[in-house]
């Protein structure tokens, strides 16, 4: 019965958090179309709501962003969208903030959370995951006399929030997996464990002689 149950669960958990986040995302998309008038709204000009019309719709928008700001005209206007923001105080910091972890995250060079650590939180003698994110502050590390680098501890079982630490880079330990199996060993709060088999899979002894 018991395994029933568990056979069960996973099949249908990782399908209802999978619907959960899609369906997430589709209403976050209809509500940025709600923000258009009436007569916008792609219901009224279609005769009928469409789901999933608000995702389409906010796809394109963006990929026609993307082809506008990749020719120069589109570059010149964003660089005069960018002066006038930076005119903003906290409009500014929050903006430039967001398009550098984006730069860091989209492009193929950097280091950025391509690497596990372990690090020494929330005190000595205890060890959390983390990313490591890039290098230390500068003047913090000359303050201190020590070597200093940046990484991300995300929370369990949501790995969308948690804390940014810098830490000595002589108390890191970097470790051999992958970004995803560090993150589904988060996700799991510890029950999945790269590198170890499956309970329920047969040693390696017994499948040889099967």
């Amino acid at each position: 019965m018991r395994r029933y149950l568990t056979a069960g669960l996973l099949v249908w958990v990782p399908l209802g958090v999978t619907f959960l986040a899609v369906e997430s995302l589709i209403d976050f998309a209809n509500r940025l179309l709600g923000v258009l008038p009436a007569d916008m709204q792609p219901g009224h000009w279609l005769g009928r709501d469409i789901p999933g019309l608000g995702v389409l719709l906010v796809l394109v928008a963006v990929m026609a962003t993307g082809v506008v700001a990749a020719n120069v005209i589109g570059q010149w206007l964003l660089a005069v969208g960018e002066a006038l923001l930076a005119r903003i105080p906290l409009v500014r910091s929050v903006y430039s903030s967001v398009k550098q972890l984006l730069e860091s995250l989209m492009s193929g060079s950097g280091n950025s959370f391509r690497t596990v650590v372990l690090v020494p939180y929330p005190h000595p003698g205890s060890w959390t995951l983390a990313f490591l994110t890039g290098e230390g502050l500068p003047e913090a590390a000359a303050l201190l006399g020590t070597e200093l680098v940046s990484v991300f501890v995300p929370a369990t079982p949501n790995p969308t929030s948690g804390f940014f630490l810098m830490v000595p880079r002589k108390d890191i330990v970097e470790l051999r997996m992958s970004v995803d199996e560090g993150l589904r060993m988060i996700l799991s709060m510890g029950m999945v464990v790269p590198g170890l088999p499956r309970k329920d899979a047969a040693p390696a002894s017994k499948r040889a002689t099967a």
